[in-house]
């Protein structure tokens, strides 16, 4: 029997909604075949893990389950910490094409894009994702503030969030683009122009609840004639510059959605904290990241989710992640988790990420890593979740078999406990 929940009923619009809730104070011990910690390389065998409340008491390997203890035994899967997804849209539904994008932001409107949102959520938290970082609303304003409060409140089920409110870009550099002048259209992102405008930008979004700001460096990618990848950039230096120093300075981070040594260049000079995508990293590049510490968001199972139906340059740009993602790897480059979800539909598995992590060059137990310890300290989360280990939160979940041996079984999460509280079994 899984552990009992408490039940609160919420009427919407007449609608009857359902969604469990924490019961504190209940002790559980979980046993399994094996635990994967998501720090070490060691994999403990006869894993016990006692929960209290919200929050892990002990790890041991065969230890003693306390007098009164609810047990929950899961046989032979592995135990893992709870996935950290670092690179999500949950107000997006998969755009392929300009026009999956246009429908979304015309023909939705922003409370409907919001309980789609709610669905995409539940799918994160059964797919074994107990934390993500939304990187930006598109279009939806600071609806991810609202979702995220609803989360922690109890109002919906889903993981916790992090969130990053609109995004910044300049004029012209960001869709809904190829409209008549005449006509106003609304835009994906938040548009900023001039190093004062762009400060006050990230001081508004920041007013209204974003914990990450993100910018994009660069768009409209292509090939110079000695086959290197280039594009052209979003701000100028100064502006870029001052993006970063105004969100350092009330002590956020950024991230920066760039895809070739152009961002790049731009993002690393200005002090950006993580490049998200990073399709193409040319070894100038990668010394520097190496150098700062700057994490990558690799993102690959969006690129391949894209690259057919966009054609042009994609399925060059594919290809390039692969190969120069491997030598990033090599030297040492950080690496958190990031799938894009969103990006593509929700009915796909954000966890197919991993299977593309291994084939580019991580093992299995750096790619877990990039989901686990590596994602939590990107998000200075790391004295709370990315591990099983005494006082942490209780984030865990299990898969059938060892996903050493095949990594494509963190695509079949089969239990699920966010602070305590079993969400799938």
């Amino acid at each position: 029997m899984s552990h009992v929940r408490k039940f609160s009923l919420i009427v919407l619009c007449g609608m009857a909604l359902v969604f469990p809730g924490l019961l504190p104070g209940k002790t559980i011990a979980i046993k399994a075949a094996r635990l994967i910690d998501g720090k070490g390389d060691r994999v403990i065998a006869n894993p016990v893990v006692v929960v209290e409340g919200n929050r892990i008491v002990s790890v041991s390997s065969g230890g003693t389950i306390p007098s009164g203890a609810e047990v929950i035994d899961l046989g032979q899967a592995t135990l893992l910490p709870g996935l950290i997804d670092t690179h999500t849209h949950v107000l997006l539904q998969g755009d392929p094409t300009d026009k999956e994008y246009e429908d979304q932001i015309l023909r939705e409107s922003q409370v409907y894009r919001a309980l789609r949102a709610t669905v995409a959520m539940r799918n994160a938290l059964m797919n074994g994702f107990t934390t993500i970082r939304d990187v930006e609303t598109e279009g939806a304003l600071y609806a991810d503030v609202d979702l995220k409060k609803a989360v922690e409140n109890g109002v919906i089920v889903g993981p916790r969030m992090v969130v990053s409110t609109r995004a910044l870009s300049a004029t012209g550099a960001y869709p809904l683009r190829g409209f008549p002048y005449e006509v106003t259209v609304p835009s994906g992102v938040q548009v900023c122009d001039g190093a004062d405008e762009c400060r006050k930008a990230v001081r508004e979004q920041v007013k209204y609840g974003a914990d990450w700001i993100k910018f994009y460096a660069d768009r409209a990618y292509y090939q110079r004639p000695d086959g290197t990848f280039w594009a052209i950039t979003n701000f100028t230096q100064e502006e870029a510059n001052a993006i970063v120093e105004e969100a350092h300075k009330l002590r956020k981070k950024v991230a920066a959605h760039s895809i070739t040594p152009a961002g790049h260049q731009l993002a690393l000079a200005a002090g950006a904290d993580s490049l998200e995508h990073a399709d193409v990293l040319d070894e100038q590049t990668i010394r520097e990241l190496v150098a700062k510490g700057t994490w990558i968001v690799p993102t690959f199972t969006v690129t391949e989710y894209v690259a057919g139906p966009r054609g042009g340059v994609w399925p060059a740009l594919m290809k390039a992640h692969d190969e120069t993602f491997r030598k990033a790897v090599q030297a040492g480059v950080k690496v958190a988790f990031g799938s894009d979800a969103g990006g593509f539909p929700w009915t796909m598995n954000q966890a197919r990420e991993f299977a593309y992590m291994v084939k580019n060059g991580m093992t299995p137990m750096q790619a877990i890593q990039s989901a686990t310890s590596a994602a939590a300290t990107l998000l200075n989360m790391q004295d709370k979740i990315g591990s099983i280990e005494p006082g942490k939160l209780a984030d865990l979940v299990a898969v059938p078999g060892d996903p050493l041996a095949d990594v494509t079984l963190l695509e079949k999460v089969n239990f699920v406990m966010k602070e305590g509280v079993v969400y799938k079994r």
